[in-house]
């Protein structure tokens, strides 16, 4: 087996899965954060579900940890209070970003199960263990149950060959990767990561490379742990660990060897992670900001190395440069090493430990025609404020705060570039619309909007400067209005709407309002070539009927045109040329969630 159905398999009742089995796995850690904590108690209360076991059940306040937002304020004392009233361990505004807190504390380790409402709780592959982000449905049942339903993914394997050059870092690795596989070449995929430079990588490191695995659209990269990640983990968690590593004999979907020593210091450009370029290569990009942090790159290694860059050095005029730290016990390494004095010297806003700007938090967002190099893990329109945002390492980063434009950490000039400003964009807000509701049939009829875009994320379908509202009725209003094309979809859709879109649609964040948002409005059904893993799941066990097809070219569907869809057939016609063909039916699971109107 591989590493994925070895865990999966020692979590289940089976003494073996292979890929599409649908399996109930036990978990040894869940956890809500203040984003998706208060829909998990909300789903908990509602159904009159209890605690399955409070010490594997967990809080973490990381996407806002100032609480400096009114309605995340009101959300994460909704979930004190819950945690007060069942004895629930609460990681507050104080800790920083969960995941990293679930290694830390010991409480996720090789080998180990962990869902969090965090889309990047993947990131726990680093260690070899099984983490997943999922709806708040998902982790209310998880809260109660203990357990959740999964499908077991094919494996990829990517073995990278060669020598590492010397200024390649981690981010620059994935970034390369990102470059090679895209958002959608591994969608879907359990991936694995070997070879000579990857049994070397640090803790640090392999946390930067699987914190990315969401951005290519896999369930989770997983490393291998050495004797190093083994020996941390036995000092956090107080036990002997034995790790799970891949069978020599196990089945991969695709093998891919790359060649690391031909990797180069890349940055995303603005919109997509997987747009990336050789930093090298591309004309000179003034910035105004820059952000050093996140899940994927605030741990100590990169402070160190932002340190070590920004010594004696000052941030260029006019550029803001904001370091926040993933978790308190970095911040604290940062102060006791006097890296923190190096920061504010240099003229940086260090910030205590979160998510921060990659989630709209306490510190890192941009406005209106602001260009920002950020080291967070993504760059869609909107996730880290109005203006544009580059993805790069920390090194480059840095180094770009110091001379004023996008460049490498051996590139600085002795001069910054003079920092001009200019006037933000107007916004423009969308007017109110209320939802109605539509009638279940396993059989529907209705009017196609045909969106021909792959990688449609969840910031798209709906932004997260909407995450508070937890009302269904006010969420159809704001779909698709961060999707170029389609900022007037709400005000044009009607009930029995049928929305088509192509691959990987949902990809993105582990937000729940990204399906409602559709419920919301009457739109019936959603029909895609591929899903985001986690918008599938959402829309599954919130009994929304989404479907897939392989191809349905021809049958010449336009906007406008009318379809019938029979979910128990997967029979597709275009009423209009009266041609037809087929889509992947219901699953039983499926149907029988759809037919119960919901997970619960």
């Amino acid at each position: 087996m591989t590493i994925i159905e070895k865990i999966l398999t020692n979590h289940s009742k089976y003494e073996s899965v292979k890929p599409g089995d649908i399996v109930d796995v036990e978990i040894d850690a869940r956890a809500a954060r203040d984003f998706g904590g208060p829909n998990v108690v909300k789903n908990i209360r509602d159904n009159n579900l209890s605690i399955d076991d409070v010490s594997k059940t967990f809080f973490t306040f990381d996407t806002n940890p100032t609480g400096s937002d009114q309605k995340y304020a009101i959300n994460q004392h909704i979930c004190r209070q819950f945690a007060r009233e069942h004895k629930i361990k609460v990681f507050d505004i104080n800790k920083g970003i969960g995941t990293h807190l679930l290694i830390e504390k010991g409480l996720a380790y090789p080998g180990a199960t962990a869902v969090t409402t965090d889309s990047h709780a993947n990131i726990l592959g680093a260690v070899g263990a099984f983490g997943q982000g999922m709806g708040d449905q998902d982790i209310a049942l998880a809260f109660s149950k203990g357990k959740v339903w999964f499908k077991v993914p094919e494996s990829v394997k990517i073995i990278l060959k060669g020598k590492r050059p010397k200024n390649i870092f981690a981010k620059d690795i994935v970034l390369n990767l990102l470059s090679i596989f895209g958002a959608n070449k591994l969608l879907a995929y359990s991936v694995e990561i070997e070879g000579e430079e990857a049994e070397k990588l640090t803790l640090d490191e392999r946390l930067t490379i699987s914190s990315m695995a969401t951005e290519m659209g896999a369930i989770i990269i997983f490393f291998t742990p050495n004797k190093k990640i083994i020996d941390y983990c036995e000092e956090r968690t107080g036990q002997k660990i034995k790790a799970v590593s891949a069978d020599s004999d196990a089945k991969y979907a695709q093998t891919h060897e790359i060649d690391i020593s031909k990797f180069v210091p890349k940055v995303s450009l603005p919109g997509k992670p997987h747009d990336t370029a050789n930093i090298n290569e591309i004309e000179i990009v003034r910035i105004d900001s820059a952000f050093i942090g996140s899940c994927t790159n605030g741990r100590i290694e990169d402070m160190r190395q932002v340190a070590s860059i920004l010594k004696g050095k000052k941030t260029a005029q006019g550029v803001v440069l904001k370091i926040v730290p993933s978790t308190d016990e970095v911040w604290q390494a940062c102060l006791d090493e006097g890296l923190i004095e190096i920061f504010k010297k240099s003229g940086a806003l260090v910030s205590n430990a979160g998510c921060a700007g990659c989630a709209a938090g306490q510190v890192g967002q941009n406005g209106p025609g602001e260009i920002t190099i950020s080291t967070g893990n993504r760059n869609f329109p909107g996730k880290q404020g109005k203006g544009k945002v580059y993805l790069a390492s920390p090194a480059t980063v840095v180094a770009s705060a110091i001379a004023g434009y996008i460049t490498t950490y051996n590139n600085i000039p002795k001069e910054p570039m003079v920092f001009e400003y200019k006037m933000p964009a107007k916004e423009v807000s969308n007017d109110n619309k209320k939802s109605d509701k539509s009638v279940k049939h396993t059989a529907i009829e209705g009017r196609v909007w045909f969106i021909k875009e792959d990688n449609i994320d969840t910031d798209m379908i709906f932004h997260n400067r909407y995450l508070a509202i937890t009302n269904i009725n006010e969420m159809g209003q704001y779909t698709f209005d961060n999707l170029e094309g389609y900022e007037d979809f709400a005000k044009k859709a009607l009930v029995s709407d049928i929305v088509i879109v192509q691959k990987n649609f949902g990809s993105g964040s582990s937000r729940q309002q990204a399906v409602d948002c559709f419920k919301s409005l009457g739109v019936q059904a959603i029909i895609a070539e591929s899903y985001g893993a986690i918008y599938e799941r959402n829309a599954i066990n919130a009994a929304f009927p989404i479907l897939s097809y392989s191809n349905i070219d021809s049958l010449d569907i336009e906007t406008g045109d009318l379809i019938k869809v029979d979910f128990e057939t997967g029979q597709i016609i275009n009423l209009k040329n009266k041609k037809d063909g087929n889509l992947n039916k219901f699953s039983d699971i499926q149907m029988e969630i759809y037919q119960r109107g919901g997970i619960f």
